[in-house]
């Protein structure tokens, strides 16, 4: 008997031992239930039409007319989308995305993306409602957009503080992923201030939260309800979710917004400069104990930077007070910056740290204005580095802004391997400007085997140092 109760009172023991994990597991888990209920009715179905030519066609002849896959293509940039050719008869092309409301009054965030270029946007509400949607205003640059509807007491979302998330919080989205309305996606915060090609003036919220076509423009909630992000983009070689979103985070939005709200347009402070990250081998080329700060690879002629003195080979480690750790942290302080005020600028140049008190300009419109790099010269012998160079003509320099430079006519050995290819415009050593071939082969020749050196390079209207290792 005695054996009996014992092992009675084991298995007693196990099952409410083992009924207490669970209970305490399922305890910690969040639930999203009540999220659902409260805020499902804050979001929205946006829906865009555009007026197209007969010859823009899909990318791919035999896919379907489906206007999931159309907003897919549209936002990532696919060849063939409707949009990018001319002529033949007209039809109409609709795609779809999300948004989330603001205001009672029927202010609605969305994604520029969502809404650019659209001859109508049709929003419709979680009570099944539809209206014509107004765009306010939107900027590109941090793709957000704002729209409004005629109608009153609306329900609107709280807005929460970004800054306060941390990486593993649960957050949720909820939109209309493939046109299938008010869904709720869940996951949780994967990195935070996360800097993405071409998108300079966004820190973006990262997360694995499942965000998919039609999810654009929708809102990412934290576990209070609040919302802390725009759901903007996504990283896919599918065309689907793969765990890795991207959200605009709230109050870089709504500082968008309220501008948009205003005057219908973005201001922003501009320096006037090309930067590039700091690799291990460029601060060892420059003499630096470390990586932190944006390197100046280009400063436009006439420029707020080029009036107040910075120079391509300066790193800029402050700016108006804020440290500069990462080269995208530059343009989003600059940006930020009221255009007029003088901001002071630390650098490090030439190994010595100064400051520059320099006056922020407005940021010009986009210009699609390319300096020319001139066609190859013949083929002479290649240097140390592997860079077969020639001078410039008067009309090249002229193209330059008469900056001095080199043209490479061919780009092999470890030049070819850092990625200096033909075409390109060699404007300077570390920091030193490129004065004629002769003179930069000569303090090529110079430097030992094992260094690495910086080669400031242009192509295009882009500029950008090399870090290139002498191997011979």
């Amino acid at each position: 008997m005695l054996k009996s109760w014992i092992s009675t009172a084991s298995f007693a023991f196990v099952f409410a031992l083992t009924s207490f994990n669970q209970a305490a597991t399922a305890k910690d888990l969040p639930d999203f239930t009540e999220l659902a209920e409260k805020h499902g009715a804050e979001v929205v179905n946006i829906s865009v039409t555009q007026v197209m030519q007969a010859g823009n066609a899909m990318p791919f002849p035999n896919m379907p007319n489906d206007p999931d896959l159309q907003e897919f293509f549209k936002r990532f940039g696919i060849p063939g989308m409707p949009g990018q050719g001319d002529g033949g008869q007209e039809y109409k092309s609709q795609s779809l995305g999300s948004g989330f409301i603001i205001s009672t009054d029927g202010y609605i965030l969305t994604n520029a993306h969502v809404v650019n270029e659209a001859d109508e946007v049709l929003v419709k509400l979680n009570d099944k409602r539809e209206f014509k949607a107004k765009i306010i205003g939107t900027d590109k640059r941090t793709d957000v957009a704002l729209i409004k509807i005629e109608a009153t007491n609306l329900p609107k979302a709280t807005i929460g503080d970004p800054a306060a998330l941390k990486v593993g919080e649960w957050v949720a989205a909820i939109g209309s992923p493939f046109g299938l309305e008010n869904t709720m996606t869940a996951g949780i915060v994967s990195a935070k201030g996360r800097a993405l090609p071409q998108e300079n003036f966004v820190p973006f919220i990262q997360t694995d939260v499942a965000i998919n076509p039609g999810n654009s423009g929708g809102p990412l909630y934290n576990l209070r309800g609040e919302v802390v992000g725009v759901n903007s983009q996504i990283y896919s070689r599918s065309g689907g979710s793969m765990g890795l979103s991207f959200s605009i985070p709230i109050d870089v939005a709504i500082d968008i917004s309220n501008q948009l709200k205003v005057s219908g347009k973005i201001t922003r402070g501009w320096l006037g400069i090309a930067i590039q990250e700091i690799t291990k081998e460029l601060a060892e080329s420059f003499g630096m104990k470390n990586t932190n700060g944006a390197l100046i690879a280009g400063v436009e002629k006439n420029s707020p930077a080029d009036k107040g003195g910075l120079e391509p080979g300066d790193v800029i480690t402050k700016f108006d007070g804020k440290a500069i750790i990462a080269s995208s942290d530059l343009p989003r302080a600059v940006g930020a910056t009221k255009p007029g005020k003088i901001a002071a600028v630390e650098i490090l140049r030439k190994g010595a740290v100064k400051t520059l008190n320099i006056g922020i300009g407005e940021m010009p419109s986009d210009s699609s204005d390319t300096p020319a790099t001139g066609k190859p010269a013949p083929k002479a012998e290649p240097n140390k580095i592997g860079l077969t160079l020639k001078e410039l003509t008067p009309q090249q320099k002229k193209k330059l802004n008469g900056k001095n430079g080199l043209l490479v006519a061919e780009s092999t050995g470890a030049a070819a391997q850092a990625g200096i290819r033909r075409g390109d415009v060699i404007l300077g050593l570390n920091n030193s400007e490129t004065q004629s071939v002769e003179a930069f082969n000569k303090q090529i020749n110079a430097i030992a085997a094992g260094k690495t050196i910086a080669v400031l390079v242009q192509r295009g209207e882009n500029t950008l140092y090399v870090p290139i290792k002498v191997i011979k």
